[in-house]
């Protein structure tokens, strides 16, 4: 009961007949775009969750080196005097 080769080839004839080469052209890309679009908010926001974690983590290190170098001047304060 499934579509076979000879099937597919008329409906593909017959699309071509009623929309043209260049109409079937346009919209095969615009439905490859929203297939991407949609894949790609899919998993938009998995990837921004990610992305948070990165800039907390980032910003984690970036307190802990200011913290170091605070302990590094206050050390050398210390030599100093």
């Amino acid at each position: 009961m499934g579509f076979g080769i000879k099937e597919l080839v008329v409906v593909l004839l017959i699309a071509v007949v009623i929309f043209g080469t260049t109409r079937l052209k346009t919209i095969g890309a615009d439905l490859g775009s929203a297939i991407k679009g949609f894949r790609k908010a899919m998993t938009g926001g998995e990837e921004e969750e990610e992305k948070e974690k990165d800039d907390s983590k980032a910003s984690i290190s970036d307190d802990s080196e200011e913290v170091i170098e605070g302990e590094v001047q206050r050390s050398a304060e210390r030599r100093d005097v």
